[in-house]
């Protein structure tokens, strides 16, 4: 696998330009300037987590039995219950409990909308692939670097769009959410059974 082909895969799975309206609608309490500095923090979270996933994940899931089936159904779950407040914000999970007493911290930017179990995954197939780690952390911070760049313009679609059209935005990507959280569920659920096949 060459540079190239690893930071396009790392870049279509971290999937910065689908996950915009995500961060647009968790972020949308905050002025611009707090959203910036949020994203990059978040941003940063989730880099420690991919560059540590990359050296520590297989020996720290295999320390606590943890399998990556299960990841995937807890993150499932999770994405789940954020995409259930984003279509029925009158729910008690709605997404300002997430952003609204205190601002998002880790989950759900950094993971698992950055840092999810899909990467996380793709990380310990990859790195078995590649023989130098360098390369593999190279990889890692080019895809990451460009996906914050975009994310980075998120404020700027809050401005754009309007209540209305946010409204909208927001119960469709809810949905979308809900197709990928239940993706995921069932992936990990396959997996669970494949192990034991």
């Amino acid at each position: 696998m060459t540079l190239f082909s690893l930071v396009f895969s790392l870049f279509l799975i971290m999937d910065p330009v689908g996950n915009i309206p995500l961060f647009a609608v968790i972020l949308a309490p905050y002025d611009p300037a707090r959203q910036r500095r949020i994203i990059f923090r978040e941003m940063l979270i989730s880099l420690g987590i991919l560059i540590g996933f990359q050296y520590l994940g297989a020996w720290i899931l295999g320390l606590l039995r943890i399998s990556i089936p299960s990841v995937q159904v807890a993150g499932g779950i999770i994405l789940f219950i954020i995409a259930l407040g984003m279509i029925f914000p009158t729910m008690d999970t709605n997404t300002s409990h997430l952003a609204g007493e205190s601002e998002p911290f880790i989950v759900p930017l950094s993971v698992p909308l950055i840092a999810g179990p899909t990467i996380l995954a793709a990380i310990m197939v990859y790195s078995r692939q590649i023989e130098h780690h360098g390369i593999m952390l190279l990889g890692i911070c080019i895809a990451w670097a460009v996906s914050t760049l975009i994310l980075i313009f998120t404020p700027f679609l809050k401005r754009i769009l309007k209540d209305q059209a946010m409204t909208a935005v927001t119960r469709l990507m809810g949905l979308i959410l809900t197709f990928i959280s239940v993706q995921m569920l069932l992936e990990g659920i396959r997996g669970f059974f494949q192990a034991f096949s």
